[in-house]
């Protein structure tokens, strides 16, 4: 076993590797999230949907989910309304303007990170070609 470290990469060598890193600075932490942005991405379909069914939807707990609501809401991104209409009270996430905004920022980020990342790969790397 060694104790060298590897070494550093040659000058110029990350040159083609800046853009998508630059890019991904464009990704907000809040919205980006892997539940938060599912959570988003459902509310900017139907706007508006019951606490219950994006449990269910996407796998959670209630704990869990309370809790990333919870930075959503802070974040201006959700509101809750609570229905006491019918048998039992319910409790309704619905998207804001400023939620559908950063969704769609987000969405915009991904897009160009991705765009950038396959302008950059070699065609031996598509699928399908060799």
């Amino acid at each position: 076993m060694s104790d060298q470290q590897p070494a550093p990469p040659a000058p110029g060598a990350m040159a083609g590797c800046t853009s998508a890193p630059r890019l991904a600075l464009a990704l907000n932490d809040v919205v980006h999230q892997r539940v938060r942005l599912g959570i988003l991405c459902v509310l900017g379909e139907i706007h508006r949907a019951e606490f219950s069914h994006l449990r269910q939807l996407l796998e959670l707990s209630d704990g869990n989910l309370s809790s990333h609501l919870r930075v959503l809401v802070d974040a201006g991104h959700v509101v809750l309304t609570k229905d006491r209409s019918g048998s039992r009270p319910r409790t309704w996430v619905i998207l804001t303007a400023a939620g559908r905004q950063a969704l769609r920022l987000e969405v915009e980020s991904l897009d160009r990170i991705v765009r950038a990342h396959r302008s950059k790969q070699a065609p031996s790397d598509s699928p399908g070609l060799t």
